[in-house]
């Protein structure tokens, strides 16, 4: 195993994978005040300060340890969950949605944000292979966890969009799910239907949309 590698490509994700988890969580707890639950910003979770949103386990250990292990075939990982009470918003389910969307939306604007300074550093003409790389880190982990987020199960973002768009009965019966999500999520990953049916699909349809909206840029830059 090559140390050498794995220390500079632990240095080139770093800091798109900080900038991920903490946007991330922060925008799930300022639509939360804005719709009306406060819990996330009286604990100070409303911050882009990444140590608020650190998991020592999630977010360094357990990524670590099977980057390592699986020389960086399989990664997997979280980010300590902003709480948000639900029942404090002024529209509940309808609210939710929006704080559910939040936390991806902040990615896809990352990765669009990334995209856009890769065009303009490879413009300037800039061949610095540690800042295109990150830029491409930047796009790569800011996909991976909007999509992956928006899968359709509770506890994740997506699980609680569907449950917010759901007639009441339903929106009721997946709920049920979340108690079990995050090991039903693991199983799928494991077993690569996640990734075969859903991660690929889109990320792939995502990179377009992504190459679609800094198209203009692109053709300034020229």
């Amino acid at each position: 195993m090559d140390f050498a590698n794995i220390i500079q490509t632990i240095a080139i994700y770093a800091i798109p994978v900080i900038f991920a988890i903490t946007v991330h969580e922060a925008a799930h707890g300022y639509v939360a005040r804005y719709f009306g639950d406060n819990t996330a910003w009286m604990l100070g979770r409303v911050t882009l300060n990444p140590v608020k949103h650190i998991d020592p386990i999630g977010t360094i250990a357990m990524p670590l340890m099977l980057y390592i292990a699986t020389s960086g075939t399989f990664l997997f990982g979280y980010a300590k969950p902003v709480p948000i009470r639900f029942g404090n918003l002024r529209k509940p389910k309808q609210h939710m949605v929006w704080v559910a969307l939040a936390g991806p939306g902040a990615n896809f604007i990352q990765a669009l944000l990334w995209g856009a300074v890769f065009y303009m550093a490879t413009s300037a003409g800039i061949t610095e292979r540690f800042l295109i790389d990150m830029c491409r880190a930047g796009m790569l982990v800011n996909v991976v966890m909007f999509v992956f987020n928006l899968f359709p199960l509770p506890p994740l973002d997506g699980g609680r969009i569907l449950v917010g768009l759901l007639p009441w009965r339903q929106a009721n019966m997946v709920s049920r799910v979340e108690p079990w999500g995050f090991f039903i999520v693991m199983g799928l990953v494991l077993t690569g239907v996640i990734s075969s049916f859903w991660m690929r699909p889109l990320m792939t349809f995502t990179y377009s949309t992504l190459q679609t909206l800094l198209s203009p840029l692109a053709f300034l830059l020229r």
